[in-house]
């Protein structure tokens, strides 16, 4: 695999016939798999990104609830984009005009054609304390966390006899009714109620998940009564809902809401609250609040040969000029039409509007429940739950990997939780 290389090391026509690609998620890794199949010969693609493995953020409250392990959230980029050349590290310098990355270490990275699809930043300022006291859930390194702290309250609560009525060490709050929120409250609560049989001093009835959220119900991409659906079902098996409240500071052991009242937490989630990468704010661009301002092409006005899409991007669906939502099915289909729009470009053809259109919704909300909804059909409880399954091992790539994730979540189904504290420490460590 070819390393590294800076400017100086491409030749003109070699810069001339590459198209370089910020950002792994799933917009960049769709656009580059389209890419590598179709670019006319004598031209590359190079993906740049910080890690080289793309993360599933979909299946990281799986991980956090022990339904798999952490590292199966993530791909190795190498073994998705065998065509592509791969240059990892983290990117201190966006030249737009020059279509040119400058890397932590001093490398340059320039193409013919750049496309950002860096994603958006974790806001950990959005609320006072939420850096200092709460979790976000963008990264493996994230659920890993959360999974180790929920079972250390629990390995405390045991130390040390048990909890008094509210113990915040027994109380686990998510931020956010949307989808990830609730998904990682369902499996936050599976993961306590599993895993309490094995802790003596844990009363059943002291363990409690919360979920807080601003609006008047949770899940509001979702159809009305799927939402309340939802809620009746999570709240039956013990997750408490608290919608129309506001989080206004978030402390050690406790929430502090709005309305002057509190919810005692130790373990506490915020899945709310994102800003524009800070590459972004410096390399003069135009932006919409937080996101690169596209036409519907997904290129960057009075910037040629710059392109933008996912999360980052402000793209207007040219079916109602709407901009695209920031869900893995819009990042999967603009980076198809991402590269549709280059391979034209090249060939002087005029480009394509994305025109996105939701093929549906899943959300699971444990318990082995979900609420889905594929074209007219909408589905809740056991039978929603495995289409979301079967739906997200299809998008899992090569075979092999399929198979380890499918036998995985097989196995836990049919046999006790992993309640094993990871913590990674060295022998240096003591």
């Amino acid at each position: 695999m070819p390393h590294s290389m800076t400017t100086s090391e491409l030749s003109r026509t070699e810069q001339d016939r590459t198209v370089v690609v910020l950002g792994g998620g799933f917009a960049g890794v769709a656009a580059c798999r389209r890419l590598e199949r179709r670019l006319p010969e004598g031209w590359q693609v190079t993906l740049v990104n910080a890690d080289n493995a793309q993360v599933f953020t979909p299946l990281l409250p799986e991980a956090v609830g022990a339904s798999m392990l952490p590292g199966h959230a993530v791909v190795p980029l190498r073994q998705l984009l065998p065509k592509t050349r791969i240059v990892t590290g983290r990117v201190r310098a966006l030249d737009a005009e020059r279509r040119t990355l400058t890397l932590e270490h001093g490398q340059t990275v320039a193409g013919a054609h750049l496309v950002l699809a860096c994603g958006l930043a974790a806001h950990r300022a959005l609320l006072p304390g939420m850096a200092e006291h709460s979790y976000a859930l963008k990264t493996v390194g994230d659920a890993l966390a959360i999974r180790n702290a929920v079972i250390g309250q629990l390995e405390a609560i045991e130390r040390d006899g048990g909890p008094l009525q509210d113990d915040p060490r027994a109380r686990f709050a998510v931020i956010g009714g949307g989808f990830s929120g609730i998904e990682l409250a369902g499996q936050i609560n599976d993961l306590v109620r599993a895993a309490r049989r094995y802790y003596a001093n844990v009363p059943r009835d002291a363990l409690r998940v919360h979920v807080i959220h601003d609006g008047p119900r949770i899940l509001p991409e979702v159809p009305e009564n799927l939402a309340a659906v939802a809620a009746r079902r999570m709240a039956k098996s013990g997750i408490a809902i608290r919608t129309e409240a506001q989080a206004a500071e978030i402390n050690a052991d406790a929430i502090a809401l709005d309305d002057g009242t509190s919810i005692a937490a130790m373990t506490k989630v915020a899945t709310i609250g994102t800003s524009a990468q800070p590459l972004m704010r410096t390399a003069n661009l135009p932006m919409e609040g937080k996101r690169v301002t596209t036409h519907a092409d997904l290129s960057v006005p009075d910037r040629p040969g710059l392109w933008a899409l996912g999360d980052c991007a402000a793209v207007p669906n040219d079916g109602d000029g709407e901009p695209l939502p920031p869900t893995a099915q819009a990042a999967n289909q603009a980076g198809g039409q991402l590269a549709d729009n280059i391979l034209r470009d090249i060939v002087g053809a005029p480009t394509q509007p994305v025109a996105y259109r939701s093929k549906g919704f899943m959300a699971t909300i444990g318990d082995q429940n979900a609420v889905a909804q594929v074209g007219r059909l909408r589905l809740a409880g056991r039978s929603a739950w495995l289409l979301w399954r079967l739906v997200y091992l299809a998008q899992i790539p090569t075979g092999w990997r399929k198979l380890r994730i499918g036998f995985e979540w097989i196995w836990s189904c049919l046999f006790p939780v992993d309640i094993a504290h990871l913590r990674f420490r060295t022998s240096d460590d003591g």
